[in-house]
């Protein structure tokens, strides 16, 4: 829309994770090459952390751009699975055919593997798995990713492991469990944020790759994106492109600092204030105290008559019977104020186990992942990033990954949620503010919810069965639909039809298909009792 305008050729700031737009800052260009470093090396693993939106999946790509051509990658983007669903998933990365029952037998698919790396490796090639997410890998499959790499040779490893997540990864693999694993790490890197200057540099670079001849941003401006973002390269990206657009629509072509308060505040759903304003309403607040601590001079037990003109109030006071002074109530807890409090609280196990007995589940510190518990006590899990609309719709509780301002990861259980204000459980149940969370939660969410079946699939024309007869229930449900007859497992035109209006009063996509999120939204909607809802205002169950 603006691109012509600014004479771009195309959007710079879009979120996807274009190699072109990397731009190096040193701990970006140190983290690159590390992962270099595990390409060409051999032996053992690499781990690099970082907090999300930090730049790690950019990096990622900018690799296998990179990559020598000896080298064999595969690349696991999303690695929640099962042991034999993960091995095959390399198998499948690295083009090797595996048939039959040997596609399930977690021996053959080592074996299918070995031979492979024995056979790359007499080729002079080598052989990489990268793991993109890996905070979500279960133990047991680290456990037969560690045993892969026993595979090797005389004189080296024929595996060589990329290990890439959230600060989550540290933890998991500092586990008790995982310590053989953790000796096998040979190289450790974490990536902060931005920098002031480097976030400066950073949007210069990416609008300069855009095609940009001229300073879009003012100085100001960039100061702003920096103290708005705290230098998080994704929240950059989000600030700058409504900037853009805000710039256009008011016909400017310079962005302003204010321009960026107002994309800003777009992002967050809160206002902002100019960066000067807490200093010039500190110096009007010192210029208040300084007239009052004045005129209470003038008026104190010092002065002429105060003492007889004090009494006489105070024995005034005392003959009407006033009332003395009445305390305010302390003030409500912030969440920095929480998440300090309460730390035991924000790790997997604390908040998964706040999780679980909402729904009347117990979660096993220390077992299988919670998702793989999750199936066993018949609810799903969704891992997703999305917005306050997109929890409203689901209308479930949720646990939000948030990131405070020292660096640090906390996951902290959402249990409602209303049009300004979010009720979290951090030592009970506390409110905040949507502008005050949203400084800390970028939009990462776990959700649990319960399926007509499972393994959940999507539901289309044609299909019938147990999960499509809920489905018709459901719908004719909330449309007050008492059809008298037993209700058809068949999915028609006239149930298209009904998901067609559902989707459509819910702002879903109008596809006519029940997928995974047109699913969770009608169980959230349809609701009985004993179901955890984050507002039971929003049901529509009748």
């Amino acid at each position: 829309m603006y691109l012509k305008f600014f004479g771009l050729n195309e959007k710079p700031f879009a979120i996807t994770p274009d190699p072109r737009y990397l731009y190096l800052s040193g701990r970006h260009a140190e983290a690159l090459a590390h992962l270099m470093y595990g390409i060409n090396e051999s032996g053992g693993f690499v781990q690099l952390t970082g907090e999300v939106g930090t730049g790690k999946t950019t990096i990622v790509r900018s690799l296998l751009a990179q990559a020598p051509k000896h080298a064999e990658i595969a690349l696991i983007l999303n690695p929640r699975m099962t042991a034999p669903e993960f091995l095959l998933t390399i198998c499948e990365e690295l083009g090797i055919d595996v048939r039959g029952d040997s596609r399930t037998s977690l021996k053959d698919l080592v074996d299918v593997l070995s031979r492979h790396l024995l056979e790359a490796h007499g080729a002079g090639r080598r052989v990489v798995l990268v793991v993109d997410e890996a905070q979500n890998l279960a133990p047991e499959v680290l456990e037969q990713v560690r045993l892969l790499t026993n595979i090797e040779t005389n004189t080296q490893k024929l595996l060589q492991i990329i290990l890439i997540g959230q600060p989550e990864l540290r933890e998991l693999l500092g586990r008790t469990e995982l310590r053989q694993l953790a000796q096998r790490i040979t190289g450790r890197y974490h990536l902060d944020p931005l920098s002031r200057e480097e976030t400066t540099a950073y949007v210069v670079h990416r609008l300069q790759v855009a095609g940009a001849t001229t300073d879009i941003l003012t100085s100001w401006a960039q100061r702003e994106v920096y103290r708005l973002s705290r230098g998080v390269p994704r929240v950059i990206n989000v600030i700058c492109d409504r900037a853009l657009l805000g710039a256009y629509s008011t016909d400017r072509h310079r962005v302003t600092a204010r321009l960026v308060r107002r994309a800003a505040a777009e992002v967050f759903g809160r206002g902002f204030a100019a960066y000067w304003l807490p200093w010039a309403a500190a110096a009007g607040v010192a210029a208040v105290l300084a007239g009052v601590t004045a005129t209470l001079w003038a008026l104190g037990p010092w002065s002429p008559g105060a003492s007889a003109g004090g009494a006489a109030v105070t024995l005034a006071a005392a003959a009407t019977g006033a009332p003395g002074p009445v305390e305010a109530p302390p003030p409500a807890p912030t969440l920095a104020q929480l998440l300090g409090a309460h730390p035991a609280e924000t790790d997997t196990d604390g908040a998964f186990g706040k999780l679980f007995a909402l729904w009347g589940a117990k979660y096993q510190v220390g077992g299988t992942d919670p998702c793989t518990q999750a199936t066993r006590a018949h609810l799903e899990c969704l891992a997703a990033r999305g917005s306050y609309g997109q929890l409203r719709l689901y209308n479930h509780p949720a646990i939000l990954m948030l990131s405070d301002s020292g660096g640090s990861s906390h996951q902290v259980v959402l249990t409602g949620l209303d049009d300004d204000r979010a009720r979290v459980d951090l030592g009970g149940t506390h409110a905040v503010g949507l502008g005050e969370l949203s400084h800390y939660w970028l939009g990462d969410f776990v959700m649990l919810w319960r399926p007509a079946s499972s393994p959940v699939k999507a539901l289309s024309a044609g299909m019938r069965g147990a999960e499509v007869r809920w489905l018709r229930q459901s719908l004719e449900h909330l449309a007050h639909v008492e059809s008298g007859t037993p209700v058809s497992d068949v999915f028609d035109a006239q149930l298209t039809g009904l998901v067609r209006e559902f989707q459509r009063q819910h702002l879903l996509s109008v596809d006519g298909i029940a997928g995974r999120e047109t699913q969770i939204a009608l169980a959230g909607a349809v609701a009985g009792p004993g179901v955890p809802l984050l507002s039971a205002a929003d049901t529509h169950g009748g």
